[in-house]
């Protein structure tokens, strides 16, 4: 097919059309019903048994999560699976999403066909937790999302025109200028954010749109909300599958179909209204009028209404019994007999993955990030932290001169020591802290991980240059070292240098552990021992483990550094006050690291530079959604 015929395919994919206002038909009807079936969905997960010290090899049992699980939904229909913690919710909203991977049996279909690219692009997955940038107002949150995801056919002022549909149809006009916040950061409320998550979704059209819990921690009048959006999306064709843990009974009421689930089995498939009759025509009618939804729970914890003291696994059989007897046969029929639907448009050999092009996504993610990351990195902590710090070294090395040669030197070390730590450590909890928003994000298919990585790269670095360049210059004049712009300058070159080679260090380690407490520990010891092996405390190296300083990133900033303040050929004052001089290159601490080679020194940084990032890269490559 013709790239223009591409193009066609992903418009009409995912029909947007601008006929009657910017986006007159997002939510007035899904783009193609779905029908979703799921026949004995069975998953298995491994658990490994521990030995004394390490993991017993060959010792592991194998843990049933789901027992043959199936049903249908059809467009127009919200299906509410309900159980207790554990009982397999999640896991089987999350196969149903496409997003499990790993022993799943059974078949799940969409229209007929299995989960494809084209699938992809019709589905919106909302996460239980929200995972949103806490400095992004609404608006940004929704117009970045939208820039990302919609396709590129569409102009940036039509896909900001889609953001702001959404804002309005979900009720967010308020405080769309509000940014989202977090734990220690006020923001707007928990409900506001449950519908950010949902209009994020919400921006491709879905006609499949599943949801994690959608109303967990909200009061019950900001839930009824929620669900009262749902309910309204479903009315457009959509077909709408959601996990839910306790909801009210007029949440209850509104659910097209339940699923009832207990330690992975079914216990009930069927009209939410039929529920409470089917329970009674088995024997556990409750005792009194209650919720509905709290007599199924009560059901999946194996607690009886009936008889005091009853067995709760007893309970359990006998309504997995009473399942496989009375309703196994009518959702079996229920599959055959549900009518067939035109397939998902798109073919996977000709649609392409991602929505927008390379370029497209580096530039989003980029200004995205500048936005988010400005905040953490200029943060009033930071700042008067380097500040601090600067003056009170400035102080106590004010105006220093070559007579205290050793105090300068000690500068210098002390440069490449700090910003070695500082950027470090700053970088380590850049991944680590990312992940969340990466899986999310690249489950849905919104960009390459090359496009993020390298717009995180990018953008980090001018943010990264500013605090060392204040440290730098404060301690520089106040220190008293020498006052021309050759020195000064060569010298901010080199620490900035070595700024970039401790942050891609940093990158490594954290996208490798990806376990912050681990990760510091790590960097620490790598770190210490690159300053250990420098050449500064320790100058008569023995042989066996000199090698350390060839990749010592100290080692080579504390060079560049000290060659850009002396020269070689230079004296200082050595022979107290008898007028004696010596050289430079001979002092004790500057001799083993040496004022020539300068330029081996720029080049294994640069081979550092790109090395560790790259390590970093393929450290991500490796780590479950967040693989190409």
């Amino acid at each position: 097919m013709a790239s223009e015929e591409v193009v066609d395919l992903e418009h009409q994919n995912h029909n947007f059309h601008f006929e009657n206002g910017p986006a007159a038909a997002i939510f007035s009807k899904a783009t193609l019903p779905v029908t979703l079936k799921f026949k004995d969905v069975i998953y298995k997960i491994k658990i490994e048994k521990p030995g004394k010290f390490v993991k017993a090899a060959g010792k592991s049992e194998e843990r049933t999560i789901l027992k043959g699980i199936s049903g249908v939904v059809s467009p127009g229909e919200i299906l509410a699976m309900l159980g207790p913690s554990g009982s397999g919710k999640t896991t089987l909203l999350t196969a149903l999403g496409g997003r499990l991977g790993g022993r799943l049996a059974g078949s799940v279909s969409y229209n007929g066909r299995p989960f494809s690219n084209a699938m992809k692009r019709n589905t919106g997955f909302v996460t239980q937790d929200d995972v949103l940038y806490p400095h992004l107002t609404v608006t940004e949150t929704l117009v970045y999302t939208a820039l990302l995801r919609l396709p590129r056919v569409l102009s940036k002022a039509e896909k900001t025109a889609h953001a702001e549909a959404v804002i309005a149809q979900l009720g967010l006009t308020r405080c769309r200028n509000s940014i989202i916040g977090g734990p220690l950061l006020r923001g707007i409320s928990g409900g506001e954010r449950k519908r950010v998550s949902i209009g994020q979704e919400m921006l491709i059209n879905p006609s499949l749109l599943f949801l994690d819990e959608p109303t967990s921690g909200l009061d019950s009048t900001t839930a009824q909300r929620i669900v009262s959006t749902l309910w309204e999306l479903a009315n457009g064709a959509r077909t709408v599958v959601m996990t839910i843990h306790q909801p009210s009974s007029r949440l209850f009421y509104m659910f097209h179909k339940v699923l009832l689930l207990s330690d992975g089995n079914p216990l009930y498939f069927g009209k939410g209204s039929a529920a409470v009759d089917y329970f009674s025509s088995v024997g556990f009618s409750p005792a009194v009028a209650m919720n509905p939804a709290d007599l199924l729970l009560d059901l999946a914890n194996g607690v009886s209404t009936g008889e005091n003291g009853e067995d709760q696994a007893a309970v359990k059989q006998t309504l997995v019994a009473a399942y496989k007897t009375h309703l196994s046969e009518i959702v079996e029929s229920e599959l055959t007999d549900c009518s067939a639907e035109p397939p998902v448009a798109g073919d996977d050999r000709t649609l392409s993955r991602w929505s927008n092009t390379w370029v497209n996504q580096f530039s989003v993610l980029f200004r995205r990030g500048i936005k988010e990351r400005k905040h953490e990195s200029f943060a009033g902590i930071k700042v008067a932290q380097v500040l601090i710090v600067a003056i009170v070294a400035g102080l106590l090395w004010w105006q220093s001169s070559t007579s205290h040669l050793q105090d300068q030197v000690g500068l210098m070390f002390f440069y490449s020591a700090f910003w070695g730590f500082y950027p470090l450590f700053q970088a380590i909890f850049t991944f680590p802290q990312e992940r969340l928003m990466l899986e999310k994000e690249r489950a849905s298919g919104m960009y390459r991980l090359s496009s993020y990585f390298m717009a995180l790269t990018v953008g980090d670095l001018p943010m990264e240059m500013v605090l060392p360049t204040m440290f730098y210059t404060i301690t520089y004049w106040m220190a008293g070292l020498k006052p021309t712009a050759g020195h000064f300058f060569w010298g901010l070159l080199g620490l900035l240098y070595g700024v970039l080679c401790a942050q891609g260090l940093g990158l490594a380690i954290g996208a490798a552990v990806m376990n912050l407490k681990s990760a510091t520990v790590f960097a620490s010891v790598i770190m210490l021992t690159f300053q250990l092996a420098s050449g500064f405390f320790v100058q008569n190296v023995p042989i066996f483990i000199r090698w350390i300083k060839y990749i010592s990133i100290s080692q080579y900033t504390f060079k560049i550094l000290v060659a850009a303040q002396y020269k070689v050929g230079e004296t200082y004052p050595c022979g107290g006050g008898g007028g004696e001089v010596c050289l430079v290159e001979d002092f004790p601490a500057i001799k083993p690291v040496g004022l020539r080679g300068v330029s081996t020194a720029i080049g294994a940084m640069a081979v550092m530079i790109v090395g560790y990032r790259l390590i970093a890269y393929l450290a991500l490559t490796r780590v479950g959604a967040l693989k190409k």
